[in-house]
C-alpha cells in the first residue's frame, strides 16, 4: 500500500466508522452538500468564539452527523469545552451557560439550513457536545499546536519533540509526525519527520488516528501530517 491511501479510509469497517450516517436513494448529492454546510457552519461558529476569547485552538476533534426521516442529530467532540462556555472578560458560571451556548449553536446551524433551501429545514435538529478527556491524544489538536509554533518560528525539531512529549503523556502507543514545505524559510522545500513508539500503518486491526493540516506562514503553506497509534 505504501503511502498512497488515507489511513482512516483504509480502516473503514475495521477500527474506523463514517462521520456521516444516513441513507439516500435519490438526492445523494444534496445531502452531501448539506453535510458540508453543517460542518462549515459549526467551524465558523467556533472560529468566532475562538477569536472573541483570543484562543489559539479550535478544539473540535470530530463532528458526527446522523440523519433520520424527521431528525438530524449532530454530535460534536471538542477538546476545550471552555470555548463554548466562556466569553471574553467573563468567567465560567453555571451549567446554564453551557446549555445557552448549545442553543445558540443549534440556532446558527438551523439558520444555515433555512438559507440552503433544502427539505431538511423541516427536520428537528439535535446537537450534543462531548468533551474529549485527553486532548493531545487527538491528531488534530496536536496539529493545531504545531501550526501555532510554526507561525511563531520555533525550531522544527523542538516543535516535534514537544508534540511527541504531549502525546506520550496522553498514553499513546506510538506517534509519527511529518512536516513538509519551505521549513525555516529556505528556498527549497524539504521534509522533516519524527517518530516515537510503534505506528503499524499496514495492520488493519491497529487503531490509527490520522490528520492532515495545512498552515499558512510568511514563507508559504506548510503541510503537517500526524499518525497516532492508540
Amino acid at each position: 500500500m505504501g503511502n498512497k491511501i488515507n489511513p482512516l479510509g483504509f480502516r473503514l469497517g475495521f477500527t474506523q466508522n463514517h462521520c456521516s450516517l444516513w441513507f439516500e436513494e435519490r438526492d445523494y448529492s444534496e445531502d452531501l452538500r448539506e453535510d458540508e454546510r453543517i460542518y462549515n457552519c459549526i467551524e465558523n461558529y467556533v472560529q468566532h468564539i475562538k477569536s472573541s476569547i483570543n484562543s489559539s485552538y479550535g478544539g473540535i476533534t470530530r463532528i458526527e452527523i446522523l440523519k433520520q426521516t424527521e431528525l438530524i442529530s449532530v454530535n460534536i467532540y471538542i477538546a476545550f469545552v471552555d470555548l463554548f462556555i466562556e466569553k471574553k472578560g467573563q468567567e465560567k458560571k453555571k451549567k446554564k451557560d453551557d446549555e445557552q451556548e448549545i442553543k445558540q449553536l443549534r440556532k446558527e446551524v438551523q439558520n444555515m439550513l433555512v438559507q440552503s433551501m433544502l427539505d431538511s429545514v423541516n427536520r428537528k435538529l439535535v446537537i450534543s457536545i462531548e468533551k474529549v478527556e485527553k486532548p493531545y491524544r487527538e491528531p488534530k489538536i496536536l496539529a493545531e499546536y504545531i501550526a501555532l509554533q510554526l507561525k511563531e518560528r520555533v525550531e522544527i525539531r523542538k516543535i516535534m519533540k514537544k508534540a511527541i512529549e504531549l502525546a506520550e503523556k496522553a498514553d499513546v502507543e506510538g506517534i509519527k509526525i511529518q512536516i513538509k514545505g519551505r521549513l525555516n524559510g529556505i528556498e527549497r522545500a524539504r521534509k522533516e519527520s519524527a517518530m516515537q513508539g510503534r505506528v503499524p500503518l499496514q495492520t488493519l486491526r491497529a487503531k490509527i488516528d490520522y490528520c492532515y493540516y495545512a498552515v499558512q506562514t510568511v514563507y508559504g503553506v506548510l503541510g503537517i501530517k500526524i499518525w497516532i497509534f492508540v
